[in-house]
């Protein structure tokens, strides 16, 4: 894959929270938010790359089941902070092993494409950061994964990515889980055991059947980066790296009073079953 296939990325800016997981998952899906009306406005686009040590994320689909908050119960219990986003897609679980990286595009002008387009970009970034690795990343749905879809990221037919968006007026939100390190399977038997709370009364076609060998992590597909750090830190630079994002051109965040609000208003918006 060429460089140019990257072209969009030219004017792209990042903000690197890899080393800012405490505080409330909402935070980042807030930041994500603040960043995308930025962008709207004509600011540069952004690369946010973040992670989270203990949260499970619903897709909003997944807090209407009837078992929903029996399930949202367990994984409190459990210790996890659970969230319903507004990106689409299903249940996905985080910990340090797994890299959050969420494109913030404009939604006209040059950098506007089609909504595949759109996915298609995220999955021309993984790919590059991935090849000089030595990994061949292919994508298409993998049948018994969590939050499955077209747009999938699987090697030797394993996933390890999903991929989701969402659409403000003027800008747009690409966002993808990675799995970088520990176990696939360890991370699929979680949504399997929260489906089977709360997916209780629904029909079988309304959650993913999440199967066991379906999902992996680069870690457990031969993923090597530099020495010394750790795999995920190795990954966020190897997406800097493919995105050729000089040094100085850094995100700020915005202010943490900005962030509290509109996280407080997206916990509104996409509520979580079971505190109506």
């Amino acid at each position: 894959m060429c460089v140019s296939a990257l072209a969009w990325a030219k004017e792209m800016v990042v903000l690197d929270r890899m080393g800012s997981g405490e505080g409330s998952v909402g935070d980042s899906f807030a930041i994500d938010e603040l960043l995308c009306r930025r962008v709207g406005e004509g600011e540069s686009p952004v690369c946010h790359l973040w992670r989270h040590p203990r949260a499970f994320v619903m897709g909003t689909k997944d807090s209407r089941l009837p078992g929903a908050a029996d399930g949202v119960r367990w994984l409190r219990d459990a210790g996890y902070e659970a969230i319903v986003r507004g990106s689409g897609g299903a249940a996905v679980p985080l910990d340090d092993g797994v890299v959050n990286v969420s494109l913030i595009l404009p939604s006209s002008g040059e950098l506007a494409h089609g909504f595949r387009d759109d996915f298609g970009r995220m999955v021309a970034l993984i790919k590059l950061a991935l090849l000089e690795h030595g990994l061949t990343v292919r994508y298409g749905e993998v049948e018994g994964s969590y939050c499955p879809g077209d747009y999938d990221l699987h090697i030797d037919g394993f996933k390890f990515c999903g991929i989701s968006q969402r659409r403000q007026v003027k800008a747009m939100i690409v966002q993808a889980f990675v799995n970088v390190e520990g176990s696939g399977d360890e991370r699929a038997l979680l949504v399997r055991e929260f489906y089977a709370r709360a997916g209780r009364g629904a029909d079988s076609g309304e959650y993913p059947d999440v199967i066991a060998g379906r999902m992996t992590s680069l870690q457990e597909r031969g993923f090597v980066g530099a020495s010394g750090i750790g795999h995920a830190r190795n990954f966020a630079d190897a997406v800097i790296g493919a995105l050729r994002i000089a040094p100085a051109a850094v995100a700020l965040p915005p202010d943490a009073s900005a962030i509290a609000e509109m996280r407080e208003r997206l916990a509104v918006r996409y509520p979580l079953p079971g505190q109506d």
